[in-house]
């Protein structure tokens, strides 16, 4: 395995161990939003296809939640500059 396919695999446990978002995966490793989902959703596909799977759910979820979290950052700004 090459050094790009063991991050490939490090980002995916990470992402599925930590229900963690792109973002927060890319700060942690140190690495960019795109590298990270170009790891996670093209990358691992060939790497490990359970871990890949595990990795696009939690990917799914995050996805689906992102408006509320969103929303509630928003609100939070604005409530503190009352």
């Amino acid at each position: 395995m090459n050094v790009i396919d063991d991050r490939a695999t490090k980002l995916g446990e990470f992402i599925v161990e930590n229900k963690a978002t792109v973002r927060r995966a890319a700060k942690q490793f140190g690495v960019s939003k795109s590298t990270v989902h170009k790891d996670v959703s093209q990358r691992l596909k060939y790497i490990n296809r359970g871990l890949y799977r595990d990795v696009k759910n939690v990917l799914a979820v995050n996805k689906a939640q992102r408006h509320i979290r969103g929303g509630m950052a928003t609100k939070k700004k604005y409530e503190s500059k009352k």
